[in-house]
């Protein structure tokens, strides 16, 4: 590369896969100019297990970045993600004592939404702002500026123990890596895949990963609900494990290169082979076996999903119904059975608004990392990743220094 470029990386750390890109920032568009995976081998469940484990799959992915994008990464905005993470609405009431709303004002009120009794094992990762009230007047984006005597905020609030995230930072410190900020999978991934308009109007984007199934729902352009399902992709090869008797790491093979969520997109006479546990010899099997082990996994997961929607009374008020996301629902037969389990309408998401490397932006395996980067870009504290010479600019949040001082 020629020239001097502010440049953002995303880090995405997933129980199956750590992927990292590299992204430079345009006026319409974001360039990915380089990427990165490895096989991660540390994580249950979105949850680091093993460290050096960790650390060997997010130093492989970030040194397949930096060659494929010609430069050096010294920081990164990095993923978090695990049953752990909770989400919750809460308010926020201040006087104003009948004048103009001045900014001082709505960081107070949202101080105020902020401040709720949480465990002492959890920290807050996030607040995003639904709307502010005033005077009883709903739906206001932005309140400077107007008058009135009493301003409310209505945010949501996305919580993590404290633990899992200080392990996540270690890890990427180990590696030789900053964190500028981290994010939760999910939000990332929504970054990219659904549009202002599908956000405004009502949207879930559920991102199933190996580990984790994270979902998020719009309405109205704001977050109203996050949860994080301890369900994913390797429930599905461990079902295959048992029921054929086969080793773990064949029947995630089978489950990639044959697995079919339903059995009409199977033909009816496919036979497969398949390995048997103990070094015997390998049998055949008809493909619908596999979709008939598969099928009822994927629909307790979209299941699962759909009840935290009912929960919080959103299951039909989603016009642009569901976006599925992560490597899981790639899964042929996989949109068609959400859509019959959610009865709404259901695609798979693709990363929307970047250009460059068609691996990437072909389909939802790499929508967290872009869409880490994008946060990154637009986060009102935040400084690019990194430079071209190396010279790193990111500072770190606060809430980050402190967490990683009581770490240490």
């Amino acid at each position: 590369m020629s020239g001097h470029k502010d440049l953002f990386v995303g880090l995405d750390i997933g129980t199956a896969k750590v992927a990292a890109v590299v992204v430079e920032p345009g006026l319409e568009v974001l360039t990915v100019l380089g990427v990165g995976a490895s096989i991660s081998d540390g994580l249950r469940k979105g949850v680091v297990v093993d460290m050096k484990a960790t650390e060997q799959a997010i130093a492989g992915a970030i040194h397949e970045a930096e060659l494929s994008a010609g430069c050096e990464i010294h920081t990164v905005y990095a993923s978090v993600s695990g049953s752990h993470v909770k989400g919750f609405n809460s308010h926020g009431v201040v006087a104003l004592k009948g004048r103009e709303i001045e900014q001082a004002d709505v960081e107070r009120v949202s101080e105020a939404a902020r401040a709720v009794p949480l465990p002492q094992d959890q920290d807050i990762l996030h607040v995003l702002t639904q709307e502010f009230v005033v005077d009883g007047q709903e739906g206001i984006k932005d309140p400077v500026g107007m008058s009135g005597v009493r301003l409310e905020s209505r945010v949501h609030i996305v919580s993590t123990s404290i633990a899992p995230a200080q392990n996540v930072m270690k890890c990427c410190q180990n590696s030789g890596l900053h964190v500028a900020d981290l994010t939760l999978a999910p939000l990332a991934t929504a970054e990219t895949v659904v549009t202002a308009e599908e956000r405004e109007l009502g949207v879930a984007v559920l991102d199933v990963g190996a580990g984790t199934a994270g979902l998020i729902a719009y309405e109205g352009g704001a977050v109203k609900h996050t949860a994080v399902l301890a369900v994913g992709g390797n429930l599905v090869s461990s079902d295959l494990s048992a029921g054929l008797r086969t080793p773990f790491r064949d029947a995630d093979q089978l489950k990639l290169r044959h697995g079919a969520a339903v059995g009409s997109v199977v033909d009816d006479d496919e036979m497969l082979e398949v390995a048997v546990v103990g070094g015997r010899e390998t049998r055949r099997l008809s493909r619908h076996v596999l979709a008939d082990i598969i099928g009822p996994r994927y629909r307790e997961i979209f299941e699962l999903a759909r009840r935290q929607l009912e929960r919080v009374g959103l299951d039909q008020s989603l016009a642009c119904g569901v976006v599925l996301s992560g490597g899981s629902v790639l899964m042929p037969g996989a949109a068609e059975l959400a859509e019959s389990v959610f009865e709404l309408p259901v695609r798979i998401g693709s990363p929307v608004g970047f250009e460059g490397v068609e691996e990437v932006l072909s389909g939802p395996s790499y929508a967290a990392a872009l869409g880490l980067t994008r946060r990154g870009m637009t986060s009102s504290d935040s400084l690019p990743a990194m430079m071209e010479n190396g010279h790193v600019i990111a500072r770190v949040g606060r809430r980050m220094v402190d967490w990683f001082r009581d770490f240490v």
